[in-house]
């Protein structure tokens, strides 16, 4: 049992927990699948990424602090494209988006998927061509859509039927013939938390397979023949390891291919099967390289298509977390340690859910480990926790920190570029943490810290 696998437990564990939990483990060592590929322990027992210690970045940027490893983030960028070089690769960028990463991607030949008219406004100012954009969302305003036609982005991903006349008006209106997928749902039952399974009947996303809304929808769409309709569009979740799921909803999209074939004799020349692809939180997980996930896509699409006498249409996928998710670690400075009766020691922290509220928000496991120095204390088991007014402010649930933590040290949490600080708020009033990229030793600054001036610049009362 490793120290990180601690982190994979979800309930309230004391010192008469399961034997295994009182093996003796080594607080010190990294396990190299949870971390970006160029952190590591320095001879001096702290962390350095890229060969800069982390003590430097905490001095030189406060606490807490988002670290991402640049090569890193890069070199999932070329793994993508090697493992999906005739397919387009679309970055998602709810998963985190500043202008920086918009380049970075750009640079590595990814495409980029938006779904509100802020994260299309970042990609635009940092440059990314727009026809290189996908625009995603359930509810896009005439605003956002009118936004998308003038920057004349690449593809809009329309999921309603209010949409479908809303993008057809403004097309009229422009006289331009803007190319559209149909989101489908596919009735796939994801095996992922209940908040981000989007393929389910009872959800907000999409048009239903089952109930005949999705064909109704691509075919109004050929009949009117203002929007070229290009594919049909599937994502059945995140943080997905069973490829299964991507077999099911790639056999039921191919299969309303079919019958708009059969309708209108019309091939459609495009499938996207969304993204979702899991990434390891602890050592419980196991998520496949993107070599294994473009096997098992390329084999499921052949094959469905073969069954249905379709040309094999031209593919996409969207990874996000899969990218930058794990390129990123935060860097927190311990502000209290509590032992609470034997029950288990909290470690107080200067963050918390206004910096990652995915543990509250979806019952996410993490891991953690002291970052500015190595220790030869006993191991103990560990909640760090964050600085905000809710008992809930959890960052990690349980796991083996070395029993001599204290105040001033640091703490590192893997995992955090996906969903952290997108999701970042200001509960409490707590500025939000600037995001530091490092390559080569060298740090700068990629989306600087939230001050309290910041948040009283807005109040206006």
């Amino acid at each position: 049992m490793r120290a990180h696998e601690a982190g994979a437990l979800h309930g309230d564990i004391g010192s008469r927990g399961p034997a295994w939990l009182r093996t003796p483990v080594d607080v010190n060592a990294l396990v190299p699948a949870l971390w970006p590929r160029n952190v590591a322990r320095g001879a001096d027992g702290a962390l350095a990424v890229a060969g800069l210690p982390v003590r430097d970045v905490a001095a030189e940027f406060g606490t807490p602090v988002y670290v991402l490893d640049e090569d890193d983030l890069r070199g999932r960028c070329r793994d993508f494209r090697a493992a999906f070089p005739t397919e387009d690769v679309y970055y998602a960028g709810k998963a985190f988006l500043c202008r920086a990463v918009v380049r970075m991607i750009a640079e590595e030949g990814l495409y980029l998927d938006v779904c509100t008219g802020g994260e299309l406004a970042t990609a635009l100012s940092a440059g990314m061509p727009p026809e290189r954009i996908g625009f995603h969302g359930n509810n896009k305003s005439v605003g956002e859509l009118s936004r998308a036609l003038d920057a004349g982005v690449g593809r809009i991903i329309v999921d309603s039927f209010q949409e479908i006349d809303r993008l057809t008006a403004l097309a009229r209106e422009r006289g331009v013939r803007p190319r559209v997928l149909v989101r489908v749902t596919v009735g796939v039952e994801a095996h992922t938390h209940e908040f981000i399974a989007t393929a389910h009947e009872d959800q907000k996303f999409g048009f239903s397979l089952a109930g005949g809304a999705a064909i109704a929808a691509a075919l109004r769409i050929l009949d009117e023949d203002v929007l070229e309709l290009r594919g049909l569009h599937s994502h059945i979740g995140s943080q997905i390891f069973d490829a299964s799921g991507f077999e099911v909803s790639a056999r039921r999209v191919l299969a309303l291919q079919a019958q708009i074939r059969d309708a209108r004799g019309v091939e459609l020349p495009e499938l996207d099967l969304g993204g979702g692809f899991g990434i390891a939180y602890t050592t419980q997980d196991d998520p496949a390289t993107p070599a294994d996930l473009a096997k098992r896509l390329r084999k499921i699409v052949d094959s469905e298509c073969a069954a249905e006498r379709l040309a094999v249409p031209h593919l996409s996928i969207e990874p996000g977390r899969a990218i930058v998710g794990p390129a990123v670690f935060t860097l927190y400075e311990v502000g209290t340690v509590k032992d609470v009766d034997g029950i288990r020691t909290y470690v107080s922290v200067d963050g918390g859910m206004s910096d990652n509220i995915r543990t509250a928000l979806y019952d996410a496991s993490y891991s953690a480990t002291l970052a500015s120095r190595a220790s030869a204390a006993e191991p103990m088991l560990a909640r760090v926790v964050g600085k905000h007014c809710e008992s809930g402010d959890i960052v990690v649930k349980d796991e083996f920190l070395p029993a001599d933590v204290q105040p001033g040290d640091l703490v590192a949490v893997p995992g955090t570029g996906a969903y952290c600080r997108s999701m970042a708020s200001n509960y409490n009033h707590v500025p939000r943490p600037p995001v530091v990229a490092v390559r080569d030793g060298q740090a700068r600054l990629i989306v600087r810290r939230e001050t309290e001036e910041d948040l009283l610049a807005l109040d206006v009362g």
